[in-house]
């Protein structure tokens, strides 16, 4: 470190905090440090470098400032956001871009200069009055081929906390590598606060990403999904990261399926909001590695995946002790978990939309003092928590938690799964033939119909390959040949697969249970050990009837109809058709850069699809194969 970043950190920072932070020999670290320090202006500068007393230092200071409360579960605590500040702000999240660098007009850019000229302009002195905090994790496993080092600048202990929880500790990272290491940079500040410790001035929230230098900076929020940098905001980042050095960052659970004996089969599986991911991830009987987000590798020919946390950021809404038992007996034991923007009963325990039991007729929420009835100032009934409200948690208080799950050379990956929610297309569990038609039928085709309860207007289909549109940093058609190549040196490449939880008959019934996907993943993992047969259809590889019949005795001890099966699994063909065209005319119009071989592989599915048409009409049963 140089002289006068010496001197400026030492008066910046007071005798201890200053030894904790030299003990890591980057200066780029430290002139990163200081330049932030300077604009932002905090009262005080806390380094956490991971010990016991560090993390108790924000704990109880999130406690002590009012960004949390202690409810009546040992461990439970509370945090609410503004009224106004309950979800990601795509509008104004942005990766910031230099001048002639089009990444389409599927992702959201902003001008470079322009952005950073903005973002330094309000950081400037928006930390007076506060205490920032210093923190230090990796994304993945440490000491591994999968780490990237982080540094997160915050003034919100709400955060730090949860970052506690959510990744790993990354200070003696840090120090191991020293002036070698390459890493993220993030920097957050809530601003100016109300008398309920939340955001004031939502007017100017902010996310930027600028990936030319590997920073992230969040602004004028509180909720997770804008300030918890290391989460989606980290993705884009790591995909551009990815790109470059021949990896994936993808939107994806990482579960282990158990197979005959004591074999687990490990899956990777991505699912746009409210199709199921986190259902899948905590299947009852299998173990999870994560419910999020996965990195994957090409580790001597094999493909590997690590969870890039430790924790989950999960979405409360729903939660119910028949459906996710997991998360229903970790939510209602003592335990350090961050409950957020849910209703607190007058005993201090907690409720939310959906939740076994009746709902309270008061109790205080994001929306200050609730009762049933109340409503906005739009005249809109306020439930009684909000519906993305999160709890966050260390994956370490599951019971089903995979051993594996910090293994630095990740867990092998046999399958992965795309699924979207559709009411009428695709079969309940599909195979692809190849990587190449797995990759472009099943991920970069990716669809899911909006529901009533997100978007005001339920059906409509939207794009969203790999389910990863949102957090994309390159052009689709160059994250689409990315995975295309991923596949391509693979020894054995993963089986690639579609499922669909979503399916309906003509009256509008859905024909699948909530729990028949058990089924489907013991399938999966029986057709990646070679130990089960399929049916080839023009859009993939189906079951058998008489190997679902005998895994639903197994596995949930119901009978499984030839009339069940008939029905999920009929080629629809007339759908099938519409939804190629769909696809096809969205790569044509709005993707510049697809690779060739996506419409190659969409049109040879559709020549399949038409002679299947011509021989046995629009709607085909399994047994004409």
């Amino acid at each position: 470190m140089d002289q006068e970043s010496k001197g400026i950190l030492k008066e910046m920072l007071g005798e201890g905090e200053y030894q904790k932070l030299v003990r890591i020999e980057n200066p780029d670290l430290h002139k990163f440090i200081v330049r932030y320090v300077e604009l932002c202006k905090p009262d005080r500068v806390f380094v956490n470098n991971d010990s016991r007393e560090d993390f108790e230092h924000i704990t109880e200071s999130a406690i002590k400032n009012g960004e949390e409360s202690k409810l009546v579960v040992e461990g439970h605590t509370i945090h609410f956001d503004s009224f106004y500040d309950q979800g990601r702000d795509k509008e104004h999240t942005n990766i910031l871009v230099p001048k002639g660098l089009d990444l389409g007009p599927t992702i959201s850019t902003r001008d470079r200069d322009e952005g950073l000229m903005e973002i330094h302009e309000i950081l400037k002195g928006l930390m007076k009055g506060k205490e920032l905090y210093i923190c230090f994790f990796c994304l993945g496993p440490a000491n591994s081929e999968f780490s990237i080092p982080c540094v997160q600048l915050t003034d919100s202990s709400y955060v730090a906390h949860s970052e506690q929880l959510l990744y790993r500790p990354g200070y003696d990272e840090f120090v191991r590598q020293g002036s070698s290491a390459h890493f993220f940079k993030f920097v957050h500040s809530q601003g100016e606060l109300d008398e309920r410790n939340v955001c004031k001035n939502i007017d100017k929230r902010r996310i930027y990403i600028d990936v030319d230098s590997n920073i992230v900076y969040s602004t004028n929020t509180q909720y997770g999904g804008n300030t918890i940098g290391l989460k989606k905001l980290a993705m884009r980042l790591a995909i551009r990261k990815g790109s470059k050095e021949g990896w994936l960052t993808e939107h994806m659970l990482v579960l282990g399926i158990h197979g005959p004996g004591d074999r687990v089969t490990y899956f990777t599986g991505a699912f746009p909001s409210l199709c199921g991911k986190t259902s899948t991830a905590m299947l009852e009987g299998e173990s999870i590695i994560g419910d999020d987000i996965a990195y994957l590798r090409r580790l001597d020919g094999e493909a590997r995946a690590v969870n890039v946390e430790k924790g989950m950021f999960g979405i409360i809404m729903g939660v119910n002790s028949q459906d996710d038992p997991y998360q229903w007996n970790m939510l209602h034991n003592p335990g350090e978990i961050i409950f957020s923007n849910v209703l607190v009963t007058e005993n201090g325990g907690v409720h939310w939309i959906e939740r076994d039991g009746d709902i309270p007729s008061r109790g205080y929420n994001y929306s200050g003092d609730w009762g049933i009835g109340k409503k906005d100032e739009k005249g809109k009934e306020i439930q009684c928590s909000h519906p993305n409200a999160r709890f966050t948690v260390s994956l370490n208080n599951f019971q089903n938690l995979d051993p594996k799950i910090d293994d630095p050379s990740g867990v092998p990956v046999g399958g992965i799964v795309y699924g979207g929610r559709d009411s009428d297309t695709c079969v309940p569990v599909e195979e692809s033939f190849n990587w190449i038609h797995g990759i472009i039928t099943k991920g970069a085709s990716l669809e899911s119909e909006t529901t009533a309860a997100t978007l005001g207007k339920e059906g409509v289909r939207a794009f969203n390959p790999m389910s990863n549109l949102d957090f994309l940093s390159v052009p689709v058609g160059k994250y689409i040949q990315d995975n295309l190549d991923f596949g391509a040196d693979l020894r054995k490449p993963p089986l690639i697969f579609s499922v669909n939880y979503f399916l309906k008959d003509g009256k509008g019934n859905f024909l699948n249970e909530k729990t028949d996907k058990k089924v489907w993943y013991k399938w999966m993992e029986l057709r990646i050990h070679d130990e089960v047969g399929s049916i080839e259809t023009p859009t993939g590889k189906i079951p058998k009837y008489e190997d679902l019949k005998r895994l639903f005795m197994e596995v949930l001890n119901t009978d499984y109809t030839l009339e069940d099966y008939n029905g999920q699994f009929m080629v629809r063909v007339k759908e099938n058709l519409a939804r190629i065209d769909r696809i096809k005319k969205i790569y044509e119009k709005k993707v510049s850069d697809t690779p060739g071989i996506l419409f190659e592989v969409l049109d040879e599915q559709r020549q399949r699809l038409n002679k299947l048409r011509e021989k046995h009409g629009d709607y085909v049963l399994p047994d004409k194969f």
